[in-house]
């Protein structure tokens, strides 16, 4: 009989809550971050290509929806259920600046020059900080449709995309006007929207499909019938020939970009997927859950030496396999979670 080998990723315990949002840094001089948003309220930064646990951002009173690194990974961003949306120093965890809204803040993202951070929530207003001047009051667009779900930056820090909780399509914002100048139609809420790395696509998952646009023309490329509600999908940024997908049945798909065919189906998860991301250079991909776990995948098939390192990551579950004088030395005053708190 023929084995076939199983995908074994790493799992990344630490949460005791769902896992809501991934994000990944790009690559930066000391390699790449992901940041995790959950509904325990505490953000949690981790080494992108290991998992390994680097600190807690400690500060919100409530879930936090939606978490973002800047182009540096220097700072980063939350939106939470407490009102605020908050940004951190990276390296040390400290609360640089807190924007007090009306509602609950799903949605933030840095600009692509990092000057600016965009908020959106059930207030249905989309906000620009200017960070420079945080003391500033944030300029305001145009009044979303509906509550705001997420927001992204496009075209040089020149469009804005964001999707409503209760309705569907993806709506760009001109930044200069502040008016909605395009809207991509969708049938079901548009739960994840991401501009590919190299600008061309934008990849949207809503209800049981996931739908790839031209990121210039925004005409509809290609779209996919899923095999669930899936809430969340990525492109593989380097050659974008696949993409990923999670939802409702707990696992996470890898399709062929140009087919739409089903190439792995990852199991592991004990609970819907919320989230998945693919890494900067697409070698691996991450997925977080309604089990509080996030885990990272391999791209290709495992090599024995692959596998064996997967298996003994799995085996010290929510330790920091770097040395103390290594943590210290790159995260400072970094608040550390207590130990009580890690799985």
């Amino acid at each position: 009989m023929d084995k076939k080998k199983i995908a074994v990723p790493l799992v990344c315990h630490g949460h005791s809550r769902p896992v809501v949002d991934l994000f990944y840094s790009p690559v930066t001089l000391d390699g790449f971050f992901l940041i995790s948003a959950s509904k325990d309220s505490s953000p949690m930064l981790r080494n992108g290509e290991t998992g390994d646990w680097i600190g807690t951002f400690e500060g919100h009173k409530g879930a936090v929806w939606s978490v973002c690194l800047d182009t540096n990974a220097l700072r980063a961003a939350s939106g939470s259920a407490d009102f605020t949306a908050k940004v951190w120093n990276a390296l040390t965890g400290d609360i640089l600046h807190s924007f007090e809204h009306k509602h609950i803040v799903r949605a933030c993202a840095f600009s692509e020059d990092t000057r600016l951070l965009l908020t959106g929530g059930i207030e249905k207003v989309l906000r620009i900080y200017d960070l420079n001047r945080p003391e500033a009051p944030p300029r305001e667009v145009d009044k979303s449709p509906g509550s705001v779900r997420m927001v992204s930056w496009m075209h040089s820090d020149q469009t804005l995309l964001s999707s409503c909780t209760d309705m569907g399509g993806v709506r760009l914002w001109d930044v200069r006007s502040g008016k909605i100048v395009q809207t991509l139609e969708t049938k079901s809420p548009v739960t994840s929207a991401e501009v590919s790395q190299d600008g061309r696509y934008m990849t949207t998952a809503d209800g049981s499909t996931v739908k790839f646009w031209d990121a210039d023309h925004f005409g509809l490329v290609k779209s996919y019938n899923m095999p669930c509600t899936v809430e969340s999908a990525s492109l593989e940024p380097k050659y974008g020939n696949k993409f990923i997908a999670g939802g409702e049945d707990m696992w996470v798909r890898v399709f062929d970009f140009h087919t739409g065919d089903e190439t792995a189906c990852n199991k592991g998860h004990h609970g819907p997927v919320h989230c998945v991301r693919f890494s900067p250079g697409g070698e691996s991909y991450a997925s977080g859950s309604e089990d509080g776990t996030i885990r990272i995948w391999q791209t290709g098939p495992l090599t024995d030496h692959e596998e064996t390192k997967s298996h003994a990551a799995n085996g010290s579950v929510g330790k920091v396999k770097v040395s103390v004088e290594e943590v210290s030395q790159k995260i400072g005053g970094f608040h550390i979670a207590e130990e009580g708190k890690t799985k």
